[in-house]
């Protein structure tokens, strides 16, 4: 016998085996990473191996195809320059054979009764419309104490319609969606792959006659299914998918049990990475809070949803936090500028990226430094002077041509930044406020801001703090530095 003893050089042979093989076929193996890892630990001596099935199973869809193939068999499919499936597969073989047609043959018999099976499966379940399963679905416990998966589609469907409605797409489609979300769970094909949980329903919606964007929406509801993969591409699957995950989230953390170390039966990390993830990188401007309440008034036995919901949003900031600080997103941003921006607490995870975004580009300005310590130093100064009442600014009472010309400034900004900042323009706001770095710095320089005259004392007071809630607006700066 033969082996081939590291596993990077045999499993780097046994790809350019099978590469080689598909492109004598004509075509390309569908490659799966996992699939390669699984098949390179179970052989020493790779050999590829092609064999080929009856022409009228292409006619299943192709994920059953490739699920057959793959995760019951191991073998690898090939497809054309097209994309479409062949009749063809490539299998590795733990030896070199002194009759590679019987190799070829034992694989080619057990894989067919494999393919039957899906075909049977395929023609069984069209027979029972979507909506008739849904009855069934009281049957399925979903978690003990939250019902049933039909109590959990109830919940969804309402939720969906709500976001539907805030994000203008058509409500009853996303009700209608969610409805059947979860009836290809009762299906013969389902039971047999899981992993096609969402796909089959998308295609026996569209069977049954459902709305195409219905049918799409099915499978999207688990989108994203794992870190960097693609997003809802539908306004109805967007609204499916993220009300499926926050009534989970709110669910389980409604009775009490929320992930706690590396322990995460319920894949909550996940559901909440992944509606930020909708509501950031798709642009949808919602109210994280309000839905999150939302959603935890309609699980059963909650007290508080208006609690629940805050506890809620607090574990998705967290969440969050990680997004921007580890890269996951579009953007890379500190703790410091994550933590700026969550000092505002904005509702909207989109607003939220808005705001980060713009501290990030803010940061890397000339005056971003000064502009920070000086915050940080007016809030300190703020903070100690105990006012609860502050006064407006009298500029009758600036006798100072530093504590003059810094009010002129933020008269003349305020003016200027209110209208970006209605309109969430906060890089151009935070860029027109970075102007202020030289009046600041001379105020400081020139103006004894704690005067022994009270008077003059709470008008530079006043001063600093419409100063400090420019920039408030978009973040808290003062978090910035350290």
């Amino acid at each position: 016998g033969y082996v081939v003893a590291g596993f990077a050089e045999r499993r780097a042979r046994m790809l350019a085996a099978t590469e080689s093989l598909a492109a004598e076929l004509g075509g390309h193996a569908v490659l799966d990473d996992e699939l390669l890892d699984e098949v390179t630990a179970l052989v020493e001596w790779p050999v590829a191996v092609a064999g080929r099935f009856e022409p009228h199973f292409l006619e299943l869809p192709r994920e059953v195809l490739v699920s057959t193939l793959q995760s019951h068999q191991r073998y690898f499919p090939v497809e054309d320059a097209a994309g479409a499936l062949v009749d063809r597969f490539v299998t590795i073989s733990n030896l070199e054979s002194r009759d590679p047609a019987q190799v070829v043959s034992g694989n080619e018999r057990v894989v067919r009764p494999r393919l039957a099976d899906a075909a049977f499966f395929w023609n069984s379940d069209r027979r029972t419309p979507l909506a008739e399963r849904c009855e069934a679905l009281k049957d399925v416990v979903f978690q003990r104490q939250l019902g049933s998966v039909y109590d959990k589609s109830a919940r969804v469907a309402a939720l969906a319609g709500e976001i539907a409605t805030g994000l203008g797409e058509d409500a009853a489609l996303a009700t209608r969606a969610a409805t059947l979300a979860k009836c290809d769970l009762l299906t013969d094909m389902v039971g047999e792959f899981p992993d096609l949980q969402g796909v089959m329903g998308r295609y026996y919606a569209a069977h049954d006659g459902e709305p195409a964007e219905v049918a799409t929406a099915i499978e999207e509801q688990y989108l994203p299914r794992y870190a960097g993969d693609r997003l809802p591409a539908t306004g109805t699957g967007r609204a499916l998918a993220v009300a499926e995950k926050l009534d989970t989230l709110a669910g389980i953390f409604g009775i009490g049990q929320r992930p706690s170390g590396t322990r995460d039966p319920f894949g909550l990390r996940r559901s909440a990475l992944g509606v930020l993830r909708i509501l950031i990188e798709d642009r949808l401007d919602l109210d994280l809070e309000a839905l999150l309440r939302s959603a935890a008034g309609r699980i059963p036995g909650v007290e508080d949803p208006a609690g629940l919901g805050s506890s809620l949003f607090d574990y998705m900031m967290d969440r969050l936090r990680a997004y921007y600080v580890e890269g996951a997103g579009e953007i890379q941003a500190s703790v410091e500028v994550f933590e700026s921006v969550l000092e505002k607490r904005p509702v909207s995870p989109l607003d939220f990226h808005r705001r980060v975004e713009a501290v990030r580009r803010f940061v890397a300005l000339p005056a971003a430094e000064s502009l920070a310590a000086a915050n940080k130093r007016v809030a300190n100064i703020l903070r100690q002077a105990g006012l609860t009442d502050m006064p407006v600014t009298d500029p009758e009472q600036l006798v100072e041509a530093e504590e003059r010309t810094l009010y002129e400034q933020v008269v003349r900004l305020d003016e200027e930044v209110r209208p970006l900042l209605a309109a969430r323009e906060y890089q151009a706001a935070l860029e027109r406020l970075s102007t202020l770095r030289e009046p600041v710095d001379a105020f400081f320089d020139g103006v004894m801001v704690m005067a022994e005259d009270e008077d003059l004392r709470r008008n530079r007071l006043a001063l600093l703090a419409q100063m400090r809630g420019l920039f408030l607006h978009t973040a808290d700066l003062s978090r910035l530095g350290g």
